[in-house]
């Protein structure tokens, strides 16, 4: 969509604390229903949280460049992927925990997630060919014009679908399959780009918790085998309220998301 990359990351900014505070609402309204599951915890001396917060400056300084590189122009989203990846690999191999074996494991692990997104890009760029030759956006487009259907409805409308599929997509996949569809629609109705962004990808992640066949519930069902899948299915449904809360007010209040990157830019 050649939208600007420090303007989404400047819009995910404030959804980004909505969202904290939706989660944060989630687990208080879980822990009054249940105290039992989140029982007192023994605290922690000065000290202590003294050296835990020490032990990840390595994060924080990668972050700091990185993101302190694209804001200050000094250089491209692109670079900051290469500049973050050499730096991981500097502060990986200052800890004396990485071994030549482990670094050919890496590239051939990386070698491997690179072919099969390349794949699912492939079949995108052909898909996105087959739709701007046959016009099937355009098509849309009028028909919903035509239609008089009142935006709002035609984006909660988006935003089911993308729940939908993220039932059985992984979010790439279902950003490549809607975007060249959905993207012309939304840009006629009026909307930014950068909100719209900013929107797929929290409905995305979304669809992505949601049961029964939410993807990320059962990547949490093998991480945690001990624990019965419908555990994970209850559980998970503040936190899914919240988020839909969390979108509620995006799709009603834009500015939310537009706000900070029309201050910085």
């Amino acid at each position: 969509t050649q939208s600007h990359i420090g303007m989404l990351f400047a819009g995910a900014i404030l959804p980004g604390l909505l969202g904290v505070l939706g989660y944060i609402a989630a687990v208080k309204w879980f822990v009054w229903r249940n105290p039992a599951a989140a029982p007192p915890a023994e605290g922690a001396s000065r000290a202590e949280r003294l050296t835990a917060l020490y032990g990840i400056w390595p994060v924080l300084a990668l972050f700091g460049v990185v993101m302190g590189g694209i804001y200050s122009g000094f250089f491209t989203a692109t670079e900051s992927a290469g500049i973050g990846a050499v730096g991981a690999l500097f502060f990986a191999l200052a800890s004396g925990n990485l071994s030549l074996r482990r670094i050919w494991q890496i590239i051939v692990e990386t070698a491997i997630a690179s072919t099969a997104l390349l794949a699912i890009l492939f079949g995108a760029f052909v898909f996105v060919e087959f739709i701007n030759l046959t016009g099937v956006h355009k098509g849309i487009e009028s028909f919903v014009s035509a239609a008089g259907i009142p935006p709002v409805v035609v984006i909660s409308i988006m935003v089911l679908i993308y729940i939908l599929l993220g039932c059985f997509l992984e979010t790439i996949s279902m950003m490549l399959i809607t975007i060249p569809i959905f993207f012309p629609i939304v840009i006629g109705l009026g909307y930014d780009p950068v909100w719209f962004g900013l929107l797929v990808v929290i409905v995305a992640e979304v669809g992505l918790i949601t049961p029964p066949i939410g993807i990320n519930l059962f990547v949490i069902k093998s991480m945690a085998p001990d624990i019965r899948i419908q555990s994970i299915f209850s559980g998970v449904v503040p936190f899914i309220v919240a988020d839909l809360v969390r979108v509620t007010i995006i799709v009603l209040f834009p500015g939310i998301v537009l706000w900070l990157p029309g201050l910085l830019f």
